[in-house]
């Protein structure tokens, strides 16, 4: 399938997705759009991310002085806030104000910002906002069609709605930390902050409804977005299932599937044999020469394990390209377990082009020395403030002279 460009030459169909994946040669989704940020740590920044790179303009507020977590406050190494890795995962196409919330003018600063926007996104506890006036009530009652979305761990009401919580907990009080167990039972906590970032790609969806009802009816939203709640949800099938087996042959339903299990290759690699549909089964049997496997369909470990015991011995006779090789061939859900170190050049990211649409990273040295920002980042307070709120260079200084905003960043 070919289309035409505006020059008159081909462009394959592959070549056209390319382009709109990568914003060329259309118009971000939300560009016009503007977000205010107030959200702090993980999931806030890496929803109002997902609106930038969809277009919006977001321009986070961050305290000043500095002294609220912010994005470089947890990074591991130097090479991380040099390199941008840490800043650039969340923080992206972000511009960043930074305001002394505690002073009459840095609240009023806040508020104008907020009064113009489209979209106010907050991550603190339910209540912290509204004693510093910039709570939904406040902004609704000079900007009706405001869309204000608070992102929290336990949400605005609810018996936990005042208490701390990392993505740990959120996984712990949904259930979702149960459905993750190693061989022994004990649950396990995963390297990816699931909730964290789930929520965070929740939130930009429910956002973006959201603009679709203004759109229609002029009508702002107050968004009540809880890690949770999102969790909880996903939970509730397997709950409902649950129920209508015993917690053993529920847990095993397809951890102790034959044909649902991670095995070790020769060269001290993995691979994911997913193959619960019969027809992937039987393809996956007939590749391999064992026919007389095609009855253990629905098979579990402790019922043969001597298929077991042969299914592990085969898929250690091969390297994870081998038996990748075969899964590209061979119709029967048979894929690597990619690791970190190699990410940029597995199969699916090199095809889908992945690694290409994300953020370039190179060092760059911070002049502020021991400053919590990263060399990656960059005050936009002073430029915003004139765009936005047209202050006049004697505001902006009188401003900086009472310590409500920074200096020029030099």
């Amino acid at each position: 399938m070919n289309f035409l460009n505006k020059e008159g030459g081909d462009i394959t169909f592959r070549e056209k997705l390319k382009s709109v994946y990568r914003g060329k040669g259309c118009p971000g989704m939300l560009t016009g759009v503007t977000v205010i940020d107030f959200s702090r740590h993980l999931p806030g920044p890496v929803c109002t991310m997902r609106l930038a790179d969809l277009g919006a303009e977001v321009i986070e507020i961050n305290s000043f002085p500095a002294h609220d977590p912010g994005p470089s406050t947890h990074a591991v190494n130097w090479e991380a806030r040099e390199t941008g890795a840490f800043y650039l995962r969340s923080h992206r196409n972000h511009k960043s104000i930074s305001l002394n919330l505690r002073t009459e003018d840095g609240k009023a600063l806040a508020f104008a910002l907020a009064s113009q926007a489209d979209v106010v996104v907050e991550s603190y506890r339910a209540g912290v906002l509204r004693h510093l006036g910039l709570d939904y009530d406040s902004l609704w009652a000079v900007h009706p069609s405001l869309i204000y979305c608070s992102v929290t761990g336990y949400g605005q009401s609810g018996e936990m709605n005042q208490l701390g919580g990392n993505d740990l907990n959120i996984q712990a009080v949904s259930g979702f930390l149960s459905a993750l167990r190693d061989g022994e039972g004990k649950p396990v906590i995963a390297d990816i902050p699931i909730a964290d970032y789930a929520v965070g790609l929740y939130a930009s969806e429910q956002i973006c409804a959201a603009l679709v009802q203004r759109a229609r009816t002029g009508r702002g939203a107050y968004l009540d977005v809880a890690s949770g709640d999102l969790l909880s949800s996903w939970m509730g099938l397997h709950a409902i299932l649950g129920r209508c087996r015993s917690s053993q042959e529920y847990s095993s339903a397809r951890h102790e599937r034959l044909a649902y299990q991670v095995y070790e290759t020769s060269d001290g690699q993995y691979v994911a044999l997913a193959a619960v549909e019969e027809k992937f089964w039987l393809n996956f049997c007939r590749a391999v020469g064992r026919d007389d496997w095609e009855s253990a369909y629905q098979a579990t470990v402790s019922e043969q394990p001597e298929v077991y015991e042969d299914l592990k011995a085969l898929f250690s006779s091969r390297t994870q390209a081998e038996w990748s090789e075969l899964g590209m061939e061979v119709d029967c859900c048979l894929t690597a377990v990619e690791d970190m170190e190699n990410w940029a050049n597995s199969l699916y990211v090199t095809s889908r082009e992945i690694a290409y649409t994300l953020p370039y990273l190179e060092k760059r040295t911070s002049s502020a020395g021991g400053s919590k920002w990263a060399a990656w980042y960059t005050d936009h307070t002073h430029e915003l403030l004139r765009k936005k709120l047209r202050l006049a260079e004697s505001e902006l200084g009188r401003l900086q002279k009472l310590g409500v905003i920074p200096a020029i960043p030099t």
